[in-house]
C-alpha cells in the first residue's frame, strides 16, 4: 500500500509537471525549474519521534523521556500503528 505522503508526493509531481507543460506550451518559457523544487518537500520523512502507548489504558506520548504511564504506572510499549 501507498503511504499518504508517498502519495502526496506524487500527485505533486505530477501536477507540476502538467502546470509546467502547460504554462511552456501557453507562454513558450520552460518553468519546470521554478516548479520543481518543491517536490522535494513533500518527500522528506518525520520528524516527530515514535510515539509509546500504555498497553493498561490506552495513554499515548511522543515525549522520549516519559517510560511510564501518569495515569497507572505501567511500563510505556512502542506503539504498533506508529508508522
Amino acid at each position: 500500500m501507498v503511504g499518504s505522503r508517498t502519495a502526496t508526493a506524487a500527485v505533486g509531481l505530477v501536477a507540476s509537471l502538467a502546470l509546467s507543460v502547460a504554462a511552456w506550451y501557453y507562454f513558450e518559457t520552460l518553468l519546470v525549474f521554478l516548479l520543481l523544487p518543491f517536490v522535494p518537500v513533500l518527500l522528506r520523512g518525520s520528524d516527530d519521534p515514535p510515539a509509546d502507548e500504555c498497553p493498561a489504558c490506552g495513554f499515548v506520548t511522543r515525549d522520549p523521556a516519559v517510560d511510564y504511564c501518569p495515569r497507572d504506572g505501567t511500563r510505556l510499549e512502542p506503539r504498533a500503528d506508529d508508522g
